[in-house]
């Protein structure tokens, strides 16, 4: 039994379907990359699992509970356990990075403001950026707002992290610098995580496992070296790019 587990979760839109019969399985402490191009239903299902969009059919269970159908308050506290990145960094544009990282330290736990100041500091140095803590995320090149965004997820210590493209929007050398990144904060943290990406050479870093999801079905799961032997032009075509 996994900490994460999608069993059959379908989804349509207008009556087009995005997800049809999912199956997943993330094991505890682990990173599970959902690889597929634009608009196969990677990011539905990924909302899917935080509960932000309800699946027409099948189940989501994390740690035992039902996600599909839970009551709201019992919603919100799964969510506190987990750390998102999204896309687009998505950072507070009215906030210094300092006041971007005590906004979620706030809202779930009791500090002085001086231990507020020690969290944000050595989250700010694991990522490399400690002289940003005044800036605007408008100072920021888009590599700096990922490791902001991403010293904001993990700054809750997160027990489940889902990464949305981490690497999309980022040249070549950044998207590695990121991915890199994430590979040590994973170690560190040791998280359960999911991240879905069509960039291959991030599902190479981080991946204990991953899943290729095209037009809404998982075509095949394993291992890199796994997928790599695999006899199927849709997963072929992933390592043809690279």
């Amino acid at each position: 039994m996994g900490l994460i587990e999608v069993r059959n979760v379908s989804k349509s839109f207008n009556g087009l379907p995005v997800l049809e019969d999912v199956n997943l399985v993330v094991e505890e402490g682990t990173t599970v990359v959902i690889l597929g191009k634009s608009g196969v239903g990677k990011s539905v299902l990924l909302k899917a699992i935080i509960g932000l969009i309800e699946p027409d059919a099948g189940s989501i269970r994390i740690d035992g509970h039902e996600v599909v159908g839970m009551k709201r308050k019992d919603l919100n506290a799964l969510r506190r356990q987990m750390g998102y990145l999204f896309q687009g960094a998505a950072l507070y544009d009215s906030m210094s990075v300092r006041e971007n990282l005590i906004f979620p330290l706030e809202r779930r736990e009791q500090l002085t403001r001086e231990e507020l100041e020690e969290r944000i500091i050595r989250q700010l140095e694991m990522v490399g950026l400690e002289d940003a803590i005044d800036k605007m995320p408008a100072e920021l090149s888009g590599g700096m707002k990922k490791r902001i965004a991403l010293a904001r997820a993990l700054i809750i210590n997160p027990r489940i992290m889902l990464y949305d493209e981490p690497t999309t929007g980022l040249d070549p050398i950044t998207a590695r610098e990121i991915s890199y990144l994430i590979k040590e904060l994973q170690h560190r943290y040791q998280p359960t995580s999911i991240a879905v990406t069509h960039d291959m050479m991030c599902a190479r870093i981080i991946a204990d496992k991953v899943a290729v999801l095209h037009d809404g079905v998982v075509e095949h799961e394993g291992s890199l070296d796994e997928l790599e032997k695999v006899d199927n032009e849709i997963v072929r075509s992933f390592f043809a790019t690279e």
